[in-house]
């Protein structure tokens, strides 16, 4: 066995991390944090809008035609409520968080691949992995919570006049990518969980020679 049974849970560890990153950045790229029913009388279907994390996309429906407009947020722009600014941030410091955690935890199984005898060492960087796994998963559960209650609240953004689109939505509901980073905050969390609980090997502990 390359690894020895103490390290597998580890493993999946970090298998989960990996998969949470990946949902996390899916989430980010996705529009599809609020979705807002716009109500238009001239057209038979009405036109949807999905108001993400760094851009917003226009969906106008008719018979014949389905126009899709999507236009990316700037820093720049003033428009973005504090929650959008607030999750962009965070989402962006999971991922850094990820990273690191990310190398301190192939530090740390690469010891115990060695069987390296620095057991406090090996805690250290299993612990430093899973405070950054746990960190991240309340960022992103962060960053979901900012943008459900604008929902539940029926709260509207003033997005620019060229847009095209209301200040309140007709009806607006959670969209799938709120669902994804949601996914991504408990896959980061059980990560951390995993990491946490980990106990050095007794296979190869050190005992002292009398």
């Amino acid at each position: 066995m390359l690894f020895n049974r103490g390290s597998n849970l580890q493993i999946a560890g970090f298998a989960l991390s990996t998969i949470a990153w990946v949902l996390c950045i899916t989430s980010m790229g996705l529009p599809q944090w609020r979705v807002w029913y716009l109500k238009e009388p001239k057209i038979s279907y009405p036109s949807v809008a999905f108001v993400g994390v760094w851009k917003v996309c226009i969906y106008h429906h008719d018979d014949l035609n389905n126009i899709r407009m999507c236009h990316r947020y700037s820093y720049s722009d003033t428009f973005i409520p504090l929650e959008i600014r607030v999750s962009q941030h965070l989402m962006l410091i999971t991922s850094i968080f990820w990273l690191v955690g990310k190398v301190a935890t192939v530090v740390a199984l690469r010891d115990v691949y060695i069987g390296r005898k620095e057991q406090n060492v090996t805690y250290n960087t299993f612990g430093l992995a899973a405070i950054l796994n746990i960190i991240a998963s309340s960022f992103v559960f962060l960053s979901v919570t900012c943008n459900y209650f604008p929902i539940i609240n029926k709260e509207g953004i003033t997005f620019p006049t060229n847009f095209h689109m209301p200040f309140y939505p007709h009806t607006q509901k959670v969209g799938i990518a709120m669902v994804v980073a949601l996914i991504a905050a408990i896959l980061f969390l059980c990560s951390g969980l995993i990491f946490i609980s980990y106990s050095f090997p007794l296979s190869t502990q050190v005992f002292p020679k009398f």
